[in-house]
């Protein structure tokens, strides 16, 4: 049997900067300078991005990738994120070739006929660029660096749990530009509530098709499911950074803030009404007894706060995820504890306000898709079931 893995760093580092010295870089910043001719590069739909295309030859063209502009002025995450349309008059093969201006690729390109079904486009990286073929017709084909998951998709989703359980979906508040932040949640005779967030960072893509599976559990009409939500409230807020979603943004929210490092001084509107629903389930009697945030990496882990932190259950989450690690045998279940109060994260503020445990629930960008489903329903029984267990979980 394999042990569960522990280790010690910073809750997230950052990423060393490259830069590209390409005179290429700054010969064209209008991404629609691929939209003419014969064969056309677009990104007129929501989560588009290639902020630069030049036609360098016939059938042949560079992108660049640029970040958004970071109000902290201090490097981002790497997160190159681009999705981009492809059509041809006639149907031909073009040459692709992708940089990133002063980061590294991270994402590995995807293609889809529809939007809907993707699957990984060859490629190749010749040092700091990414080149690829790309068979172009009359028929669209997206390019991205992963599957595309859009507000829209959100609001049908959430729709499609209404019509199966006995929840509400309403509005909690709006964004930077005014787009809806919706609130799903499931009321139980308890005053204890699990709160779930997603989608801070908008790349994060596999952190989404975690939190799907993973909340589908929680309100499915299994036996376990039906007493989990008998008992206790579900809050989840799947999608808090639709500004940047919408706009194919790295990391950032509409104001160029990452909202993953706002959870002290809210000076954003999408974490400041989070807070501000939060404070008053409290006022109102009501407490917070678990929170999941769920992100994306380069691999699976689960950072988590040290069990001598002084929260409630200090060995919940060991409890919870060890045995989650004896369930899947052949994967890595990996906890990083760390406490970093400086850095403003979601799971620190969970922890230091209301002195619970929380956790940054991260699936790595090139996980296979049906583990990350495995995972997080597994993840979601066992997670009712502690929470619903006589364990002792102030003991190890």
């Amino acid at each position: 049997m394999k042990k569960l893995l522990f280790t010690c760093s910073l809750l997230f580092s950052s990423a060393l900067l490259y830069s590209c010295t390409s005179p290429e870089l700054n010969e064209s910043d209008n991404a629609q300078a691929c939209n003419v001719g014969n064969v056309k590069l677009t990104t007129d739909f929501a989560t588009g991005r290639m902020d630069s295309c030049k036609r360098v030859a016939d059938n042949e063209f560079l992108i660049t990738l640029i970040p958004e502009i970071n109000k902290t002025n201090a490097p981002i995450n790497s997160s190159p994120w681009y999705a981009f349309q492809v059509q041809a008059e006639q149907a031909t093969t073009i040459k692709v070739t992708m940089l990133v201006q002063g980061d590294k690729h991270r994402y590995p390109p995807k293609i889809s006929q529809n939007g809907t079904t993707w699957k990984l486009q060859p490629y190749k990286l010749n040092g700091e660029r990414l080149v690829m073929n790309i068979d172009a017709s009359n028929n669209a084909v997206y390019i991205a660096g992963q599957e595309i998951i859009n507000n829209e998709y959100y609001d049908d989703w959430a729709k499609t749990l209404l019509a199966k359980t006995s929840i509400s979906y309403d509005l909690l508040g709006e964004s930077t530009q005014g787009r809806p932040i919706y609130k799903i949640e499931s009321k139980g005779s308890s005053n204890e509530w699990l709160v779930i967030l997603g989608r801070q960072h908008p790349p994060e893509v596999t952190g989404a098709l975690a939190l799907f599976p993973f909340v589908e559990t929680i309100l499915s009409n299994s036996e376990l499911a039906a007493s989990f939500r008998e008992k206790y409230n579900v809050l989840v807020i799947p999608n808090i950074n639709p500004d940047g979603v919408q706009a194919g943004n790295w990391r950032h929210n509409a104001n160029g803030y990452d909202l993953n490092r706002d959870w002290i001084d809210f000076n954003q509107i999408e974490t400041r009404q989070i807070n501000a629903y939060l404070e008053q389930l409290v006022a109102r009697g009501q407490k917070i007894k678990f929170a999941v945030d769920f992100h994306s990496t380069k691999s699976n882990v689960f950072y988590t706060m040290p069990v001598d932190y002084g929260v409630e259950n200090a060995y919940f989450v060991r409890h919870w995820l060890g045995d989650l690690d004896r369930k899947m045998p052949d994967v890595e279940v990996v906890l990083k504890p760390g406490n970093n109060p400086d850095q403003a994260v979601a799971k620190q503020y969970f922890s230091d306000k209301f002195g619970v445990h929380a956790i940054t629930y991260e699936m790595g960008d090139n996980t296979d898709r049906q583990e990350i489903k495995d995972i997080a329903f597994n993840a979601s029984n066992l997670l009712m079931a502690n929470m619903l267990s006589d364990v002792d979980h102030n003991k190890e």
